[in-house]
């Protein structure tokens, strides 16, 4: 019994970190995209000045700490669950802050595709967590 509520809780902490790393990069995507525009025209006198203008800095560092955050979900989650959540999810994400910053959304196939990205990844955390419980519950029967 002490497992069933240890194992769940240890998918919650996964799925967020997970849902953390995909509103880090998806969140930051189009600002980064946006911050790229036209960079080729920027000109600094020193180094370290073109270096900074050029850098989109704060969405860049949000985006790779969303990185080292994934890295570290992976050490703790199944790469099957892990890699399919973070990817959907960093799409929606990208393509919500692209529609908030008044880019286009797709229209009415955007919207099927997020249903049917958010049934699968409900298909992969069901079919996660199932495989937790009925391995835990395996290993406690044959003691």
């Amino acid at each position: 019994m002490g497992c069933q509520s240890g194992c769940l809780w240890l998918v919650v902490v996964e799925l967020l970190s997970l849902l953390l790393v995909s509103v880090l990069w998806g969140c930051t995507n189009p600002l980064l995209k946006r911050g790229t525009e036209g960079i080729e025209n920027v000109t600094r006198t020193s180094r370290v000045s073109q270096l900074l203008a050029e850098m989109y800095l704060v969405p860049f560092l949000l985006n790779q700490s969303g990185s080292l955050v994934f890295y570290y979900t992976l050490s703790t989650t199944e790469l099957s669950l892990a890699v399919p959540v973070a990817n959907s999810l960093t799409f929606l994400c990208t393509l919500i802050t692209g529609k908030l910053l008044g880019e286009e959304f797709g229209g009415k196939q955007a919207v099927a595709g997020m249903f049917l990205t958010m049934a699968g990844i409900t298909l992969c955390v069901i079919s996660s967590t199932g495989d937790k419980d009925s391995g835990k519950q395996n290993t406690t029967q044959s003691v």
